[in-house]
């Protein structure tokens, strides 16, 4: 991938707005859990290292869905996963730290790299490596109101609040000024997965996607 392509994929997800992180004790449903949720209009999906066999999860998904779902890897704390993860199919690297070597590896790859980061210091430094956006996390120690204080200062960062967000509160933290959020079992509930409720699911995500396009338009 190209540094142009690279920029595209960032575009997207900014423009899809909510990347939803799949965490699960068992991989056989995420292909259909994946599915309920892009229904809905959450067509960003963060499949995590932490579920088992997780880079069959990412390839199976990407030859399955292909365009249809922006795919990308979480909870990436080194270079060669991400490296691995990128060859199966994630289109972005995600993780709940800053780490150099992964915002590097992702960079090689032709893939944007969302570091963690917490204090306004740290996420000015993932800024200056490279990030290509960085994901606050976790964000619901101090909630929308810190979004808003780190960009007044700012305002050139890209900022994807992780942790907190819910569809009901969604439109809080667009208002404040994160460019995309990351939602994790405020949207993939892992009660509803187990008992196979796909409509709730999709829902949810429904909910998730307008209420950023909501608070996009300010409403």
């Amino acid at each position: 991938m190209t540094a142009t392509e690279r920029e595209r994929i960032v575009a997207r997800l900014i423009d899809l707005g909510a990347v939803a992180v799949l965490r699960l004790r068992d991989p056989k449903p995420a292909e259909r859990v994946i599915d309920a949720i892009c229904t809905g209009g959450v067509r960003a999906v963060e499949v995590t290292v932490t579920i088992p066999d997780a880079l069959s999860v990412i390839e199976r998904t990407a030859n399955q869905l292909g365009d249809d779902v922006l795919l990308g890897v979480g909870s990436v704390l080194d270079a060669d996963t991400a490296r691995r993860a990128v060859d199966a199919g994630a289109r972005y690297v995600v993780s709940p730290v800053f780490q150099n070597e992964v915002v590097e590896a992702a960079h090689v790859m032709g893939v944007p790299a969302l570091p963690g980061a917490f204090s306004p210091t740290e996420i000015l430094r993932a800024h200056q490596a490279g990030a290509d956006v960085v994901k606050v996390f976790p964000a619901e120690v101090f909630g929308p109101a810190f979004i808003k204080g780190v960009l007044a200062p700012m305002p050139f960062l890209r900022l994807m609040p992780t942790g907190g967000v819910t569809p009901d509160n969604v439109g809080d933290w667009i208002r404040a000024g994160a460019v995309a959020v990351g939602v994790g079992s405020a949207l993939l509930d892992p009660k509803l997965i187990a008992s196979e409720d796909w409509a709730t699911l999709t829902d949810r995500a429904r909910r998730m996607a307008q209420g950023v396009a909501d608070a996009r338009r300010g409403s």
